[in-house]
């Protein structure tokens, strides 16, 4: 059964200035243990060890999304558009809300560690024995399900998803906001207020306004810039490419039966890909780093080392090249071999690159990833078909290889290279 609170509930938020719960369910989401187990998980993974403000949380964050979203089913709600479901309004408040539950210590470094998808686990826990689904039970027996849905973005009415998944939805709104807020960049700086304004609900999607393209070009031009400075920022690579070795090695020796001085549950577990979703729950930053500070005396000389570089930030340094090719990337492991460098620990290849936005395509397979734009006919165009700014970015690929390494192995052996490859880890050292 729904109840508004009798009393309306505020966050106060360096990023939206204030956050309004006026529901009942929303507050008593908030204050379950899986909720305020984000207030543990950072939001931006390693980039605080580049950028030291970034240190904002989970819980931040998906309070967030919770916002912008409340502030644009309003806005629907007093305009009175006849696209907007009404009787859909809890339903995506709490996907906003729950949308990041999944998610594991530093995020996307874990889950490409342990091949694992955090909205996987935050489907199993809005199914689950949890207290989140005991909540969200209080709205029907079904309601869990329709949220999961909602986040798997199967959910029978799109416009629900689009809220909280699509090119332009308040997730990516929020961490483009916060996350520039934290890191001191001002790429991130978006005009939001302008953008909600001109968002409709029109023909069962979440469109634009014509008149509010110039807004979401600049947001798109703020995303491009964001992740090119912010998200794959070359040390911050640096740091998650030694989280992912030390995960790595970590499950290698415990699958080779090596005996831990100290490995706490649930890492046995997570090593063996057996974990509960109580299980899961217990994984937190302040576990992962508990582990890695008393891995740094293993008896394993690896993972002792990559622990102490992570914790004491003695990070790999890196070399950029414009183009590299399988053939040349074998030579330098068998180099590197050769003068007793391990390539598997002692050398990482990286080529970030993003797709800022999805192209245009007119057989409209993609339709889901476009943002669309309401003329005053009443006619749906692809913004790219109208904007120069955004299909000078559509498509576009950038970037360099990265070849990281641990310069104090790899330079007392420099000399014992062969020259090419030593004058490609010269450029920078």
């Amino acid at each position: 059964m729904h109840r508004q609170l009798r009393e309306e509930k505020v966050f106060k938020d360096p990023v939206h200035n204030y956050i309004h719960v006026q529901d009942e369910i929303i507050w008593s989401l908030i204050n379950t243990t899986e909720f305020q187990r984000l207030r543990r998980i950072r939001q931006l993974g390693t980039s605080y060890l580049t950028f030291h403000g970034a240190e904002h949380s989970r819980f931040s964050h998906s309070l967030g999304v919770y916002e912008i979203t409340r502030r644009i089913i309003s806005q629907f709600e007093q305009g009175k558009y006849p696209d907007w479901p009404r009787d859909e309004r809890l339903v995506a408040l709490c996907a906003a809300l729950l949308h990041d539950l999944g998610h594991g210590p530093f995020s996307h470094s874990i889950e490409q560690a342990f091949q694992m998808d955090h909205e996987d686990w935050t489907c199993k826990i809005l199914l689950g024995d949890s207290e989140v689904a005991s909540v969200l039970r209080r709205l029907g027996d079904d309601f869990p399900a329709k949220v999961a849905s909602v986040i798997r973005k199967d959910y029978d009415k799109p416009i629900v998803v689009n809220l909280v998944s699509s090119p332009l939805d308040a997730d990516r709104m929020d961490y483009l906001l916060r996350d520039a807020y934290f890191t001191g960049v001002n790429y991130g700086t978006i005009d939001m207020d302008r953008i909600l304004r001109m968002l409709r609900p029109f023909q069962g999607r979440v469109v634009v306004k014509e008149s509010g393209m110039h807004a979401v070009e600049d947001y798109l031009m703020s995303r491009y810039q964001m992740y090119w400075q912010v998200y794959f920022h070359p040390v911050t690579r640096s740091s998650e490419i030694i989280l992912r070795q030390i995960l790595r090695r970590a499950k290698e020796l415990y699958k080779s039966g090596h005996s831990f001085a100290f490995l706490p549950d649930p890492l046995p577990g997570l090593f063996k890909r057996e974990l509960t979703v109580q299980e899961y729950l217990l994984l937190d930053e302040a576990l992962i780093q508990t582990a890695f500070m008393q891995w740094r005396n293993e008896k394993d000389d690896l993972l002792s080392d990559l622990c102490s570089r992570f914790m004491d930030r003695k990070l790999y340094k890196y070399v950029e090249t414009e183009s590299l090719d399988k053939e040349m990337i074998g030579e330098i492991r068998h180099a590197f071999a050769k003068v007793g460098l391990n390539p598997d620990y002692d050398l990482e290849i990286d080529f970030p690159t993003d797709l800022p936005y999805d192209v245009f395509r007119p057989d409209g397979k993609f339709r889901e990833k476009q943002i669309l734009l309401l003329d005053r006919q009443d006619q749906l165009r692809e913004i790219s078909e109208v904007s120069d700014i955004v299909r000078s970015i559509s498509g576009l690929h950038r970037g360099k290889f990265h070849l990281y390494f641990p310069d104090n192995k790899l330079t007392p052996v420099l000399d014992k290279l062969p020259q090419e490859i030593a004058d490609l880890f010269q450029l920078q050292t």
